[in-house]
């Protein structure tokens, strides 16, 4: 079992209120992410979590138990932080054996879980180097595995690819994810990587300014955000946000056509993604915009557009497109993923 629920977390740094009352239920076996721009909290909530940060006011709870004032000891918990911290005089063997070693487990036991963990990252021929000796992503599966067998209730893990290049990253997420099919482990993952998070979570956690600003899955954060906030910060590139207003039968856009698509009266800004805008010529769809960049990505191309009042409007389209820097072309957003917001930024349906 691997539950954690905090209720109405707080977290004080003298005046200043860090954590706002939070409150998350995290499921045996789940891997859930914490994202959010920097500042947000997402890792002393993480340190909270693990014991490493006091929790000023509420409570955190692990498989019903309450461990509040618990010692991080005490909880049962592993963490995988930004910096490996290896031993440098050790083995890969004895850095991962290292906390049984501490703990008085036998040589048989520390040997068995070290080599089922190195079987499970694929470090069996690793185990006599020392940390010098590895590549980064090596030393970060050593890192993981020197959790692994202390067979944790949970892992906790603070941005631990941010010190790896691109596409050790990518090795080194892809690794995780199937570490986490295999141990059916819950996992909290802290990171400022919208990929990471989209990838790797069954559930998506966005913090801003100490509060959550909403949980789901990927798909539900990506395709219904509950605010401006999250419909601009999940997402790469962000969703396309313009000033509208309703109107009988319809809405209108500032200095453009709009649709008569009916929306809610309450909408003051309308959100649409880039690859839910299909162009043509101009004169056609819901506004017209002026091509001022083209980034060409191989499959896709960007079209970062001039919208006039509506703003710069991102446009995803096909590679093969012809489309040139002071084109004018006309933009039609699909009905059935427009996304309409109030003046305060909330949701609201059509």
């Amino acid at each position: 079992m691997g539950s954690i629920h905090l209720k109405n977390v707080e977290k004080w740094f003298g005046e200043v209120q860090v954590i706002k009352g939070v409150d998350l239920d995290i499921n045996d076996g789940e891997f859930v992410v914490f994202v959010g721009p920097s500042g947000c909290g997402k890792s002393t909530l993480l340190r909270m979590i693990g014991g490493l940060e006091d929790t000023s006011r509420g409570a955190i709870e692990i498989n019903g138990n309450d461990v509040t004032d618990q010692p991080p000891s005490k909880r049962g918990l592993a963490m995988v932080f930004q910096s490996y911290a290896l031993y440098p005089h050790m083995s890969v063997r004895d850095n991962m054996g290292f906390s049984l070693k501490t703990a008085g487990a036998s040589k048989q036991e520390q040997k068995e879980k070290v080599d089922h963990a190195a079987a499970v990252l694929k470090l069996e021929t690793y185990l006599d180097r020392r940390p010098k000796d590895l590549s980064g992503g090596q030393r970060q599966r050593v890192a993981i595995g020197r959790s692994i067998v202390r067979d944790p209730t949970a892992f906790l893990f603070d941005e631990p690819l941010s010190n790896l290049d691109a596409a050790l990253r990518v090795e080194m997420r892809h690794e995780i994810a199937k570490l986490h099919q295999s141990l059916k482990a819950t996992m909290i993952y802290v990171t400022h990587d919208q990929v990471e998070a989209m990838t790797l979570a069954d559930k998506i956690v966005v913090l801003e300014y100490g509060v959550i600003a909403q949980v789901g899955s990927p798909r539900d954060l990506y395709e219904n955000p509950a605010n401006l906030f999250v419909a601009q910060f999940i997402g790469s590139p962000k969703m396309n946000i313009m000033p509208a207003s309703a109107r009988s039968g319809g809405y209108d856009l500032p200095g453009h056509r709009g649709d008569d698509y009916p929306v809610n009266a309450a909408t003051a800004h309308l959100g649409i993604r880039p690859e839910h805008i299909t162009i043509g010529p101009a004169g056609s769809g819901q506004c017209d915009a002026k091509v001022e960049v083209t980034e060409f990505l191989g499959a896709d191309t960007f079209l970062l557009c001039d919208g006039g009042e509506l703003g710069q409007i991102n446009v995803r389209i096909n590679g093969d497109s012809d489309k040139q820097v002071g084109d004018i072309i006309g933009l039609n957003f699909d009905r059935d993923r427009v996304r309409t917001f109030n003046a305060d930024g909330l949701a609201v349906s059509n």
